[in-house]
């Protein structure tokens, strides 16, 4: 037998979610049932494609498949689609999109209720990712649309959604949280605390247009670890605008100079065809700009 696209799915699945478990979670299946694909398409390929170990993770072999398995089931999203909205008459099919944590959180929402009153026959999955991450997803096939950071070059169909700037969050009996803004150099008398999930290019960047070392005091990955580090004055954090709203009732964003934003832009794949109902999500951001 041959390699299918159920195979392919479960496999992608396993890798994705760190196993097993997690992906026939993901999936809506048994364990069991994960298992038999993936050790089915083990048989065709005549290797492990897996280390079965903790975390889990791909074979040479089966790295070198995963990009070839994921542009097929992005293509085959956008087939079904494009067959379910010539049967139904209306835009159809599940679309998959990245966002990092702090857009998924605020910017997100609002583009997704916009997208279910106007696309209701669409299932749109969100996937939360570190900056870094996103555009390695949209050009592998994991995801079909993303919502990338500062992309360099700008995509050429993509769309920028806003300019989100770097404020300093403090806890708001810090001395310097009832001021409008707070240059680096002063900020950084106070222990530096970084995500390395994201947004630290930006940060590198801002210290060196202040021409000051960067120095962190500590490096976590998860936003919710660093925020309670600066509740419990560990230290002061750098983070975009966007990330208010995540913030407990004791801290509090402050300006910094010099002033640096990032880039929020909506893009699809460069280097294959878009599925049908990204388009219309780009179309109707643009709407929603106009409005």
């Amino acid at each position: 037998m041959g390699v299918t696209l159920k195979q392919l799915a479960v496999l992608s699945a396993v890798v994705e979610h760190d196993g097993f478990g997690a992906a026939a979670e993901h999936l809506s299946v048994d364990q069991s049932s994960v298992s038999h694909s993936v050790a089915a398409l083990e048989r065709t390929a005549g290797a492990p494609l897996v280390h079965r170990t903790s975390p889990l993770r791909p074979t040479e072999l089966g790295r070198a498949l995963l990009p070839h398995a994921r542009t097929a089931l992005a293509a085959t999203r956008a087939i079904e689609s494009l067959i379910s909205e010539h049967h139904q008459n209306k835009p159809a099919g599940t679309v998959k999109i990245a966002a990092s944590p702090t857009v998924a959180h605020r910017l997100l929402p609002r583009l997704l209720n916009h997208w279910a009153e106007s696309l209701p026959g669409v299932d749109i999955r969100v996937f939360e990712g570190d900056d870094d991450e996103l555009e390695e997803w949209l050009n592998s096939g994991v995801v079909d649309c993303a919502i990338l950071i500062d992309p360099e070059p700008m995509p050429a169909d993509g769309v920028e959604l806003l300019q989100d700037r770097f404020r300093a969050v403090l806890r708001n009996d810090h001395p310097f949280s009832s001021l409008d803004q707070v240059g680096l150099p002063e900020l950084l008398d106070d222990p530096l605390l970084v995500s390395s999930g994201g947004c630290e290019p930006q940060i590198k960047e801002l210290h060196a247009l202040s021409g000051v070392r960067y120095d962190p005091a500590q490096r976590v990955r998860e936003l919710s670890t660093l925020l309670s580090m600066v509740e419990n004055d560990i230290g002061v954090a750098i983070m975009p605008s966007l990330a208010s709203s995540m913030l407990p009732g004791t801290l509090v964003m402050v300006d910094i100079t010099p002033r640096l934003e990032r880039r929020l832009v909506f893009a699809g794949p460069s280097a294959r065809p878009w599925h049908p109902q990204v388009s219309r999500m780009l179309e109707l951001i643009t709407t929603m700009s106009a409005d």
